[in-house]
C-alpha cells in the first residue's frame, strides 16, 4: 500500500464514521415529524424483513404527524406492529388503510437528555476518527521501518492524516451542533 492509498483509505473510513453518526442521529426523535424517523424500521413482508418505505407510502402531513399508507391492505397490521415494537416509543393510530403517528411534544427534560445522547454519539464518532488516524500513522511508521518510504515522506503523510482528522472532527461537531439546535428549537 502506498502513502496515497493509505490517505485515501483513511479519508473513506473517516467519511463512513461521519455517515454513521448522521444515521444514528436521524433515529433520534426530535418532536418534529420526519419520514426518515421510520427508515430503520423493518416490516415482515411475506417472510422477508423490508423497510417500511418498501411496503408503504410514508408522508409528513404536518409538523407533528406522519401518515403511512400501505400498498396492500393486509400489510396495515404488520406495519403497525413493527412501529409499536420499535425502539421509538410511538403509538400508531389506524383508520382503515391509513396509519397516523402523532409525535408528542418533547419536554424540556427530554430535550436535555437527547442533547446528551447527541454529544455522546458525536464523541464516539470522534474516537472512531482518531482510531483511524492512529491506524494510518502506525501503518506509515511500518512502511518507514520497511524502508518503503523516507522519513520526510512519512512525516508529510502524518501531517496530511492529521489535517484529515481535524477536518472530519470539525464536520462531526457541525453535525452534532445542528442536531442539538434542532432539538432545542422546538
Amino acid at each position: 500500500m502506498s502513502l496515497a492509498e493509505l490517505h485515501r483509505d483513511a479519508k473513506n473510513r473517516m467519511g463512513k464514521s461521519v455517515e454513521s453518526l448522521q444515521l444514528a442521529l436521524a433515529k433520534l426523535r426530535t418532536g418534529r415529524a420526519q419520514a426518515s424517523l421510520l427508515d430503520h424500521i423493518k416490516v415482515d413482508y411475506y417472510g422477508q424483513d423490508v423497510p417500511v418505505s418498501q411496503v408503504a407510502t410514508v408522508a409528513v402531513t404536518d409538523s407533528r404527524t406522519i401518515t403511512i399508507t400501505p400498498w396492500e391492505k393486509n400489510m396495515v397490521a404488520a406495519v403497525e406492529k413493527s412501529i409499536l415494537t420499535s425502539d421509538l416509543g410511538l403509538n400508531p393510530n389506524t383508520a382503515g388503510t391509513v396509519i397516523r403517528i402523532v409525535l408528542p411534544a418533547l419536554t424540556e427534560e427530554r430535550r436535555k437528555d437527547l442533547a446528551k445522547v447527541v454529544s455522546h454519539e458525536a464523541e464516539n464518532a470522534k474516537v472512531a476518527v482518531r482510531n483511524i488516524r492512529r491506524d494510518a500513522n502506525t501503518h506509515s511508521k511500518d512502511m518507514l521501518k520497511a524502508k518503503d518510504v523516507t522519513e520526510d515522506e512519512e512525516r508529510q503523510a502524518e501531517g496530511a492524516i492529521q489535517k484529515l482528522t481535524d477536518q472530519f472532527v470539525a464536520e462531526i461537531d457541525v453535525v452534532a451542533k445542528a442536531k442539538e439546535d434542532e432539538l432545542m428549537a422546538l
